[in-house]
Parts: C-alpha cells; structure tokens; sequence
C-alpha cells in the first residue's frame, strides 16, 4: 500500500463553522472534526449536526478526515457513533477506550449503525489504555492508526510538567511497539503552549526521533514546523532516490547486496527509501484535488 502523509494532524472544534470551513485551505495532512474535548456540553448536538453538514458540503482535497466522538460512558457518545457511521469520513477517532474487549464492542456497534467501512482510531490517553495497547493494536486492520492523548495521560500518572516528557517515554515506547508491531501508524500528542515556537519543535524533534509518523495539533500556528519536522525533505528524497537506484541496479545483475558511496544498501535500506520516496511525493502533491 501506497503510505500516507500523517505528519499534521490538527483538531477542529466540531462546533465552529468558520474553523470548519478553514480547514478546507490549511496545509494539514489530517482534520480531525472533534466531537469530543473541543466541544462544550451544551453544544454537542449541534457540532455533531455542523460536522455532518461540513462533511457532505466537501472541499477538504486530499486531506484525511477524522471525526473524535464522544466516549460512549457519555450523554453523547451513542448518538455520535451512529451519526459518524453515515459520515462520509475516512475514519472515526475513539477517546477514552479502556481495553480490547471494550474496543471490540465499539466496533460491533459502529457496524450495526453501518459504519463497516470505516478505519478506527484509537486515542491512547489512559493508564488502562496503555496497558491493553498490545490487544488494541492486535485488531488492525480495523485500527488504523494509534493516537496518543498526552495531555490527559499525564494528568493521570501525576506528572510534573517536564519538555523532556521523561515520564511519558515509557508509554510512548510501549505504544509504539505496538503500533509497529502491527504495522500502523502511530501520532504524537499535542503541544499545549501556543506562544512556544522552540518548544515545539523541540517536541516535535523529540517524537520525530522516538519513531512516531506525526503530531496531532491544536492551532493552525503549528502545522509549519509538524510538516517540516516530520517531513521528508528534498535532500532526503534525493539520497533516498540514489540508493534506490544502486539497489535496483544490482538487482539487476543478480546480486543481492549493492554498495553506495561506501555503504552496504540491502532491501530492507531499499523497500524504506520507496517509503520516504512515496511520502515525499504524496507530501509535496496539491491538498486542493479531491481523492474521493
């Protein structure tokens, strides 16, 4: 399968039309449509509605478009699962999920409400949560990409604010594997601090080097330095055209190992340099085509 650029995921307030229609012209990989956190109680029905309507009207291009229900413990959160499933969305986000069983009966009923043929994300943002990543992970291919809630894990384990994140890089680690493990895609958790330029790239460099694909993101401020830090850039695509090239090359006359500027290219260094090849391609393409 062709990858797909994850390196911006922004969250937009289900309840606003005008960040709704904003997120038609922003250069963000995935929208998330959040129901949930971004979302006043009293406004829940009607951000749904918005939502659905924002959905059927298009324009969103080649952006990826989640939508974060509502737990289901919650006032709202069967009514959002079912409204989702008729959403012509590329995936639902899931908060809140405590372990595998609990996730398999959200998917059952997402099903019942016709919702079969809608990839599931899952926000790993509880200790519990963490703790059952492997069996949640375990049922990809319906889970598409793991997202982790940093915010809320950390008010959960009782962690001082620290930007080395040191009490969370166990659990990173941990989802990460993971999420490998089953081949998905893993996402950062959010930057709080709007006015903070350095300390999200820092963060941003931090993840980037931890193994994760992207960062999810609360501001339109933040998906410049997402996208370049989790990108791939043009010296990279280069040098990975150059070994694809060498490897093809001596596979071409039967070898099996080719040698380039010194070092040893094999096919794993290979099938990884069509990978950043593909995202640099799909990274650098028009958001404004539709790709439905």
């Amino acid at each position: 399968m062709t990858p797909r650029p994850r390196r911006s995921a922004l969250y937009m307030p289900g309840s606003n039309d005008r960040a709704l229609a904003k997120a038609r012209t922003l250069p963000a990989d995935v929208i998330i449509m959040d129901l949930e956190d971004a979302v006043a109680p009293e406004a829940k029905a009607e951000a749904r509605t918005r939502v659905a309507q924002a959905l059927g009207a298009g324009g969103y291009g080649s952006r990826e478009i989640v939508v974060r229900i509502n737990g289901l413990d919650t006032p709202w959160g069967t009514d959002d699962l079912a409204a989702v499933a008729g959403m012509p969305a590329h995936a639902v986000l899931l908060p809140k999920v405590g372990d595998g069983p609990q996730l398999r009966e959200t998917i059952r009923r997402l099903d019942q409400a016709g919702g079969g043929q809608l990839p599931v994300w899952v926000m790993a943002e509880l200790p519990q949560t963490i703790l059952a990543i492997e069996a949640i992970a375990g049922l990809a291919p319906r889970v598409a990409v793991i997202v982790m809630g940093t915010a809320d894990l950390g008010r959960a384990l009782r962690l001082p604010a620290d930007p080395m994140r040191t009490g969370l890089l166990g659990a990173l680690g941990h989802c990460l594997l993971a999420a490998r493990a089953q081949g998905l895609d893993i996402l950062d958790g959010v930057f709080p601090n709007l006015r903070d330029e350095a300390g999200l790239r820092a963060e941003c460099r931090q993840g980037k080097a931890l193994g994760f694909d992207g960062k999810t993101l609360i501001h339109p401020g933040q998906l410049a330095a997402a996208n370049e830090i989790f990108g791939v850039s043009a010296d990279e695509a280069v040098d990975a055209g150059r070994l694809l090239a060498a490897w093809e090359s001596a596979a071409a006359r039967g070898q099996g190992i080719a040698v380039l500027d010194g070092r040893m290219v094999e096919r794993l260094h290979a099938e990884e340099a069509r990978r950043l090849l593909a995202l640099y391609r799909a990274g650098n393409a028009p958001q404004d085509r539709q790709d439905d």
